[in-house]
């Protein structure tokens, strides 16, 4: 090697032994206290309060939704991992469900341990498994900060002959070197490390009475807010420690001193690929611990004469080494009942039983199982036992199609590897959703709000959830009502045992979905107009898939016929309107401009006042030519009067609610500029679709037979097209066939 590879490992290396020494990687017992009485609280939690505890150190946040406003945990977002590991596992959406989780926490605190399983059920697909699989990742990363730092013990017998008399150390009683330990010494001065893999807490060391006292006092002097947790206040060494325990108490004559000299104590990391205190359980037909006689091999000629004729046993399995941090038990309702009985009284005692010994179970539980098996088991004789030592969390499918797109543009987006066109994902999202809405109940709402919930179809129950969109059909008066009781509808299922989002097109199934549409040979990109084929194929195929079974009711809901055609229009909605940006025909500020001086003069007329004009400086009247000219385009030409005094009502009301924020961020100007752009675009459609067909002989036909003018303002709609809203040529050439064909065909006959 060169002498700068060499002075580059040096580096490396002197690194890594600096941070060793930082971590505090080996102590020895006395050292380990110092480090507890620092922070008792920090150093004696249970599994509960540390997987408590990580959710609070990776803080929260608010996000507003149209359905209310939830606390999402940070730890989801996996904000310490690689960005691209984050934005392919993390969790989107599930609010609710963490809230849960923490609440469920929170309460194994204050009641001294875990003592019910975490379930976690829902649909097929509906991320119980990846909000496990954040969990145990949020786990690996805080296990390496201080505030995380976990620590267990092993017991260490040198070598007396190499370190007699080196550093002070004698076998005998007495010795100048009572305080010393053997926990730092060198390999070659070792003659047996015996591994305690049930990793106790060193605390447990001192014996029960003296240890309740000592954190009694410890917690009073610090102000603790809670107890000390059971399990460090009546925990007690597994089988194994207590052995060598007694042994070297025996041999030493009941001197405690002398026996902790033999304890190393070892800080320790979380790591789900090593199965350290994250294990997942398959749903396998096995028991999860166990124990086996085991002997010390070449070390046993240095353990103590009274420990050699001992019998040590090792426990194992996956109870013991997910200790101090998370299980899942997963799809845990597909085991037959007697595989998984035990832990019935696992979880209601906090010990595992084994042949030899009691060992105390220091883990959070978490368990996942999907509707269909939730069921059968209650309907179970057994199942009301189980009820009891069972935290029942709900994980259903998204509502949202903003949140259900957000998954597949970051987990199935990106394997595509080729463009995917505007609007394809968000197809299969709304496609997704649709498929899970059910239709509210009349009889949960008084009479006004009852009335309108009623007549509400699936998509426009769709809106609501996912932007707050009221439907234009009703009254401004119903659509404030609705907006105001959005969540109130989305939790109306909440109590319900088949709840909306219980059943649905799965994102998995959309993945299939989204995956074939990017292989079809129509289409150089993955195409809406692909997915909306797939959609047909999969609709095809009704006994593959439960949702697909269900009756059509009124209102649309389960009708998945309707849903592809609706979805078409709107993709097609959605292309005009992009069209008519791109055309450059129209200046898209210049709708909410007009809009806001609209109602600018609009409030100055009902104030009887007169408005300064902006060039002469002059007082005038409000303009009444420019108040009428907007009337007609938004509809609302033969009730002037009417019209401007209810749109000021409303921005009164909406400024109310939203203090501090601009009015033209409204709804309200949202809706009433739709209708503008929409009548503006009537007056153009002409000259739009000329330039859509022009678009499609550029990208085709290289601008063949188009004139200077044609091709120049062509080129501009492409470029606009492209950096306004993510198109490239592929998919432009799909977008303007499509409305060539679908919308504007009687332009050119």
């Amino acid at each position: 090697m060169t002498s700068t590879v060499l002075e580059e490992l040096r580096k490396i290396a002197g690194e890594v032994q600096a941070s060793f020494q930082e971590e505090k990687r080996r102590l020895s017992f006395q050292e380990y206290l110092a480090l507890f009485e620092t922070d008792p609280v920090r150093h004696s939690r249970d599994a509960s309060r540390y997987v408590r505890d990580m959710f609070s150190f990776y803080g929260t946040h608010e996000v507003a939704h149209p359905f209310g406003t939830a606390t999402r945990y940070k730890l989801f977002d996996l904000p310490f991992a690689d960005p691209e590991v984050a934005r392919r596992e993390s969790l989107v959406g599930q609010e609710a469900l963490q809230e849960e989780v923490f609440r469920s926490l929170n309460n194994f605190g204050r009641e001294g341990r875990p003592n019910r399983m975490i379930l976690l059920h829902g649909p097929n697909g509906s991320a119980k498994t990846t909000a496990v699989a954040c969990l145990m990742r949020a786990l690996e990363h805080y296990s390496t900060r201080e505030e995380g730092a976990l620590y267990r013990f092993h017991w260490i017998f040198p070598n007396y002959s190499k370190i007699k008399g080196s550093i002070g150390f004698t076998r005998g009683r007495g010795s100048a070197a009572d305080t010393a330990s053997y926990a730092h010494l060198d390999e070659d001065e070792v003659d047996a490390r015996l591994f305690i893999e049930v990793r106790d807490h060193p605390l447990f060391l001192i014996p029960e009475p003296k240890r309740a006292a000592w954190l009694e006092e410890l917690y009073t002097r610090t102000h603790a807010k809670e107890p000390p947790p059971a399990w460090m206040v009546r925990g007690s060494l597994s089988h194994k420690s207590k052995q060598v325990f007694e042994a070297l108490l025996g041999t030493y004559d009941g001197d405690l001193a002398e026996v902790l000299r033999h304890v190393q104590v070892e800080r320790y990391f979380i790591s789900r690929r090593y199965r350290v205190g994250a294990v997942t359980i398959g749903p396998q037909l096995s028991v999860d611990a166990g124990e086996r006689q085991v002997t010390a091999d070449r070390s046993v000629g240095a353990l103590p004469a009274s420990l050699q004729s001992v019998s040590l046993y090792e426990a194992f399995g996956e109870l013991l080494d997910c200790a101090g941090g998370i299980v899942e038990f997963s799809d845990l309702l597909k085991r037959p009942l007697d595989a998984f009985k035990y832990l019935q009284q696992t979880v209601e005692t906090g010990t595992i039983s084994l042949r030899s010994q009691d060992i105390a179970l220091n883990c959070v539980m978490v368990g996942s199982a999907n509707e269909l098996h939730l069921s059968a088991f209650r309907e179970h004789p057994e199942y009301e036992s189980f009820r009891g030592r069972m935290e029942l969390i709900r994980a259903p499918y998204l509502r949202s199609w903003v949140q259900e797109q957000a998954i597949y543009d970051s987990q199935i987006a990106p394997q595509v590897r080729r463009h995917v066109a505007p609007h394809a994902t968000k197809l299969a999202a709304m496609f997704a959703v649709l498929t899970r809405m059910r239709r509210p109940n009349q009889d949960r709402y008084e009479a006004s709000l009852g009335q309108f919930v009623s007549e509400l179809t699936a998509a426009e129950k769709m809106d609501l959830y996912s932007q707050g969109h009221a439907p234009e059909r009703v009254n401004e008066e119903a659509r404030k009502l609705l907006r105001a009781n959005i969540g109130k509808l989305y939790h109306e299922s909440d109590a319900y045992p088949v709840f909306e989002g219980c059943s649905g097109a799965s994102p998995r199934e959309m993945r299939t979905v989204l995956l074939d549409a990017a292989q079809s040979p129509l289409h150089e990109c993955l195409s809406p107009f692909a997915v909306l084929r797939e959609l047909d194929e999969l609709c095809a195929r009704p006994s593959d898939y439960p949702f697909l079974q269900e009756e059509s009711l009124p209102g649309g809901y389960h009708d998945h016929a309707l849903f592809r055609s609706l979805l078409k229009q709107r993709l097609l909605d959605e292309l005009e309107d992009e069209m008519r940006v791109a055309s450059g025909l129209v200046d898209e500020t210049r709708y909410a401009e007009l809009f806001e001086r609209y109602i600018s003069h609009v409030s100055f007329w009902i104030k009887g006042e007169k408005v300064q004009n902006p060039v002469t400086g002059q007082h005038e009247d409000p303009d009444e030519n420019l108040m009428r000219e907007v009337e007609a385009l938004i509809g609302s030409a033969e009730r002037p009067e009417q019209i401007r005094h209810l749109l000021i009502n409303m921005i009164g009301a909406w400024a109310v609610d939203h203090q501090g924020e601009p009015v033209s961020s409204s709804p309200i100007f949202r809706e009433y500029t739709k209708r503008l752009k929409d009548s503006v675009f009537v007056e153009r459609r002409t000259p739009i679709a000329w330039i859509c067909r022009d678009m499609l002989v550029l990208l085709r036909d290289a601008g063949a037979g188009l004139d200077a003018a044609a091709k120049n303002a062509a080129e501009g709609a492409v470029a606009r097209m492209k950096s306004r809203f993510g198109y490239e040529d592929s998919s432009a050439v799909d977008a303007c066939a499509a409305l060539l064909r679908e919308r504007f065909q009687d332009v050119f006959h």
